[in-house]
């Protein structure tokens, strides 16, 4: 049977055998046909491919769009903000590639973190002005570059979430640039494995989770602040041993880990797909309440959480029963369920068995 990438995988497919975490935590069973919901959890554990049924391989759509966020995702991408910010996020992610293509290939004699961090403090600055910086990424799609993407969103949430946890000027600095190298393993993993359309063999498959430790490698040989070369090599770390690649307790994994893991984790599970627009991020928020405040240390995924959610405070929003209403206060101890004004109600999705945040409108 085909592995699959995580990345790569549509509602529909049929999973051929049981899938484990890292230390045998059961998360889907064999015969689960895979719905939106279930490819999400996957990319929320981490779960780097999964073997698939080769008679129940779907088709990807060329260019799909779930309804659920369509209105909200074009009212972003029809703005003259979000195409600006478009533009400049694909031109940096164009320069990034020579820039941490030196890197890997040691042709950089060092690494200048002004440099490399330059168009990313533009696309920050550049991002105040319109849309919240999170719904910007949300709509990005590189399916053709995926590494450099992905390590671009990252190190823009990094920033925001440094900020939000009070760090100091340098500290956020240096915790973007652990965003945007945490990946850079990767690029030592040949394209014809990362890109690869049909299913990974299980060497391709151990070959893809070296790249934490092909991070640190291609890093440790650099004049780096230590949290920045960590966190590539422990940013699939959980703080309840679920990671990899060493299954290390919460008190072993490095500070900076820690958040880029929480940055890496959302960016994943929001991020548009091929076959949908991009994730309502109380869904995402949902699971990780229900399911990871036990593997992210509650300094920082409470904090990343809540501020996360009060972005969306007074959006428009349509609840799972199809009830539109505003959101107008957030529920501290039940962050993915606020209370929402419809009509002339205030419903308390926190009191509200199975009722919850649908879409934003």
């Amino acid at each position: 049977m085909p592995r699959i990438l995580t990345q790569d995988l549509v509602p529909g497919m049929i999973t051929a055998e049981d899938v484990y975490t890292y230390n045998n935590q059961l998360v889907l069973l064999k015969d689960t046909e895979l719905t939106d919901k279930t490819i999400t959890k996957l990319e929320f554990y981490s779960i780097l491919s999964v073997r698939i049924k080769e008679d129940s391989m779907v088709a990807v759509p060329e260019d799909g769009e779930g309804a659920g966020e369509l209105s909200y995702s074009q009212k972003i991408k029809s703005s003259e903000e979000y195409k600006q910010f478009k533009n400049d996020f694909d031109n940096t992610v164009e320069s990034m590639k020579g820039k941490v293509g030196d890197i890997v290939t040691n042709k950089a004699s060092s690494i200048s973190s002004e440099d490399l961090l330059e168009d990313t403090s533009a696309l920050i600055n550049e991002a105040k002005s319109g849309f919240h910086v999170f719904d910007m990424l949300h709509n990005m799609r590189n399916y053709d570059d995926p590494t450099y993407a992905h390590s671009l969103n990252v190190a823009l949430i990094c920033n925001v979430f440094g900020k939000w946890l009070g760090m100091t000027d340098r500290d956020v600095q240096a915790l973007t640039l652990a965003g945007l190298l945490h990946d850079v393993g990767k690029l030592k993993i040949p394209d014809t494995v990362i890109g690869k359309p049909s299913g990974l063999t299980d060497d391709e498959y151990d070959l893809v989770k070296t790249h934490t430790i092909e991070g640190f490698n291609i890093l440790k040989q650099y004049e780096l602040d230590d949290r920045v070369k960590n966190a590539a090599l422990m940013h699939h770390e959980r703080c309840d041993g679920s990671g990899y690649p060493m299954g290390l307790l919460g008190n072993r994994i490095d500070s900076f880990a820690k958040i880029v893991a929480i940055a890496d984790v959302y960016d994943a599970m929001t991020s548009a797909r091929r076959y949908r627009g991009p994730l309502c991020p109380f869904k995402v928020i949902s699971v990780f309440e229900s399911e990871g405040l036990q593997k992210y240390d509650s300094e920082y995924i409470l904090v990343f959480l809540e501020y996360i959610v009060n972005t969306y405070l007074n959006n428009r929003v349509r609840l799972s029963n199809g009830m539109e209403g505003e959101i107008v206060l957030i529920n501290k101890l039940d962050l993915s369920h606020p209370m929402v004004h419809c009509g002339n109600r205030y419903i308390d999705l926190s009191h509200e068995h199975g009722l919850y945040v649908e879409e934003i409108i």
